[in-house]
């Protein structure tokens, strides 16, 4: 027999929708609904990585034309600017991270003494991308110019993401290294954690779809090309089976390596100085100082 009780109205449905996804239970419940106010925010980080973006490459991202005679005034003016809004996002982290672990967050003032430090950190930023540039230009037939690099390769787009969440990530910045390190990967293809080292003039030629894990160190002058892996051979465990956080456990490349497209390096090994691993090889073992890898024909 039909039940003909009056059904719910569509208000009521929803109502009802939001009543449920209100209910604090699950892994976000401590902070999502309870702190939304102490949540960083993905629109002001990405605000704040295009200014520093247009601080490092003056003339090249800046939204409003200047003369040189102008220069530094418009850097003060968007340092300044960084500087506050820095400050804010790193305190929401620490907040969202403490809220995490039920630890206590630190104070404003320690977040805007870290703002202040990765600030200072620019101009060797601005050094090493630089280089980053220049290695883009010499690596590739194609390109014209270091100039060209910086506009258009996607290598120096996600580099200058790692070289400033790598400064915080080294400062002990909760989260925010690792949501601008997001933006790039989502943008560019190419997944860097912000725990990696990377050392002068690197260059990724092409880009897409390569992973660089949390503690992996990359010498100078070192090339790599799409598809890469450098990642992790095994996730040790605790007793309770949760995994073991923070081992060093991705590859060290000495400087002057290049890894071709589609190689995958896995574990705590070495790729010794000027090494050569070819396309679409399978390594978990040491390799060699001057050492060519390819697959067997």
């Amino acid at each position: 027999m039909r039940d003909t009780a009056s059904p719910q109205t569509v208000p009521d449905r929803l109502d009802s929708i939001a009543k449920r996804l209100c209910d604090r239970t699950g892994p976000t419940s401590s902070t999502s609904a309870g702190h939304p106010h102490m949540m960083p925010s993905l629109i002001e980080l990405k605000n704040i990585i295009d200014t520093l973006r247009s601080v490092l490459f003056p003339g090249y991202f800046n939204t409003r034309p200047f003369h040189e005679f102008s220069l530094f005034h418009h850097i003060a003016s968007d340092i300044d600017a960084v500087y506050g809004r820095l400050t804010d996002q790193i305190w929401r982290g620490f907040h969202f991270a403490c809220a995490e672990n039920g630890t206590t967050p630190p104070s404003v003032e320690e977040s805007g003494r870290l703002a202040l430090a990765l600030l200072d950190k620019l101009p060797e930023i601005r050094r090493k991308l630089t280089a980053d540039a220049q290695a883009c230009y010499e690596g590739d037939p194609a390109a014209t110019s270091p100039g060209e690099a910086v506009f258009c390769y996607p290598s120096m787009y996600a580099m200058t993401h790692h070289r400033i969440a790598h400064e915080l990530y080294v400062l002990g910045v909760p989260l925010i290294p690792r949501i601008i390190a997001e933006m790039a990967h989502s943008h560019t293809g190419i997944d860097i954690h912000p725990g990696a080292s990377i050392g002068n003039a690197f260059f990724i030629d092409h880009a897409t779809g390569v992973v660089i894990g949390e503690t992996c160190i990359i010498g100078d002058n070192c090339r790599i090309y799409q598809g890469v892996t450098l990642g992790a051979l095994s996730f040790p465990k605790n007793e309770d089976g949760s995994l073991v956080k923070g081992i060093p456990r991705h590859p060290i490349l000495k400087d002057n390596v290049t890894v071709y497209a589609g190689a995958t390096i896995l574990g705590r090994i070495t790729i010794g100085r000027g090494a050569v691993i070819g396309g679409n090889v399978w390594i978990t073992e040491d390799v060699p100082d001057g050492k060519k890898v390819t697959q067997k024909i």
